[in-house]
Formats: structure tokens, sequence, C-alpha cells
């Protein structure tokens, strides 16, 4: 199947570990060009090497801190022809209301929650003078099925789905489709960081994390997303936009 993606240029927030580093390669497999983005150089430029070995594709790649609004328009003046992006970027700590202090819910809202934002409207306006562009937001089950115990991410995903519908909703008329996925659990480093938390509340010891993995359903693959991501950015999704897809084998509906 021609995905019509050959040739296009694609900006990946958070594209040096997991999700991102998987949508990247999925999209180069397509003929995309990406462009990846990360706070740390050495991670990225190990990336840029995966990419190539899995791909033959040589990836660009800048380290960029997207908490930094100046930082993240600088980055999309540089990459102002891009046809695709997909906003990655950031992981929203676990706690209760009581446990996730006002610094540590400002930080990360505002890499994952105003970067999506920000890098959106830096994208959008350059997107529309050049007649095309789709925006791929990566946000989270959390924000469909609420966690008391993941208050900060619950609140920020929520907010970043209705901030995709909201643009999504118009976006047609520019010749923008503005769309997203809600991953549920993902096999990835962040994954297993978040279970060895579990292990040591449940068990004393972080390294029975592997006894916390869920079974039903089990988590997903990063290549599952990216497989989801590379179809949305296609031509084969040309209606989709205003809306985000569950992939999260239904955990959200019990």
């Amino acid at each position: 199947m021609d995905m019509g993606l050959a040739g296009k240029r694609a900006l990946i927030t958070g594209g040096s570990k997991g999700i991102g580093l998987a949508a990247a390669k999925g999209l180069a497999e397509e003929g995309v060009l990406p462009i990846i983005v990360s706070r740390t150089a050495a991670d990225l430029e190990r990336a840029v090497q995966s990419i190539k070995q899995a791909t033959g594709v040589d990836a660009d790649f800048r380290a960029v801190d997207l908490s930094n609004g100046d930082a993240a328009r600088s980055l999309v003046a540089e990459f102002s022809d891009i046809d695709i992006l997909v906003n990655n970027a950031g992981a929203i700590p676990p706690g209760t209301v009581e446990e996730v202090e006002e610094p540590r819910w400002r930080e990360a809202w505002d890499l994952k929650v105003f970067g999506y934002i920000n890098m959106t409207r830096a994208v959008y306006g350059n997107m529309r003078r050049q007649g095309h562009g789709v925006i791929v937001n990566v946000i989270g089950a959390a924000g469909v099925k609420h966690s008391p115990g993941y208050v900060a991410g619950s609140v920020g995903n929520a907010g970043l789905i209705a901030f995709t519908k909201a643009v999504g909703g118009v976006s047609l008329r520019d010749n923008i489709r503005v769309c997203g996925l809600n991953p549920g659990l993902v096999v990835t480093d962040r994954m297993e960081t978040m279970l060895r938390g579990t292990a040591s509340e449940q068990y004393g010891d972080p390294e029975r994390w592997q006894e916390c993995m869920p079974t039903d359903p089990p988590p997903s693959q990063a290549e599952d997303c990216a497989d989801l991501i590379v179809f949305l950015a296609s031509d084969r999704a040309k209606m989709i936009t205003g809306t985000t897809v569950n992939l999260d084998g239904g955990a959200t509906q019990r």
C-alpha cells in the first residue's frame, strides 16, 4: 500500500527513544526524511545511527529544550518547510493531587502540554502558507480514562485531547489535519521506570518490576504506535482530523 509519504519531511519531538524513535523509523521506511528532536545530543546521535541501520535514511537532528517556547519557535523557523509534525516530547510524573508539587507539575506541563501547543502554533502558519500539513499528537490514554494516581497526566492529556479536537475540527479549511493517538502502557524505558516504582511499593524490591507487568490487556510496543502515526500522517487518513485514536487494547472502556 502506497502511503503517499515519499519525499516528505517530518519533525518528530521526543525522537531519540521509544515511540518517537519508532515513529522516525516507520516514517523513514515510507521515504520520509525525519528530523528528530530531544534535549540530549548524545541520545540523538545514537538514534540517528539506529535509523540509518534500520532504514538506510540519514535523519537530521537538533538538541532543543522544548519547554522553552522561544527555543520551539526557533526550531520551527529553521525547519519552516516540514510537511509533518509529530508532537511526542514529554513525560508527566505520576502522583496524587497531594503528592505532585507545583514545581514538578509546571515543569512537566511546560514540556508536554505547552510544548505541544507552542509547536503546533509555530508550524500552523507555515503549513497554511505552503498549502498542506499534518500534525500528529502523541497524547495518552490517561486523558480519556482519568486516574487519581496520575492526576497531572490525566489533566494534561485531557487538555491536549481537547486542544487536538478544537484545532483539528476546523483545520481542514487550511488543508491541514490535526489528530492524535492515546497510547496506554507501552514497552519503553519509561514504563520500566514506572513499574519499578510500583514494585518498590508492592514488594519492597524494584527488581521485581516485571511481576507488575499488566497482562489484560498487555502493553503495546512502540512499533504499534509508530504504525498508527505513519497512517495518520499519510494520505490514507485524509479525512481524519479533530480526533484522537485510543491505542490501549480496550483498557479505557473498562
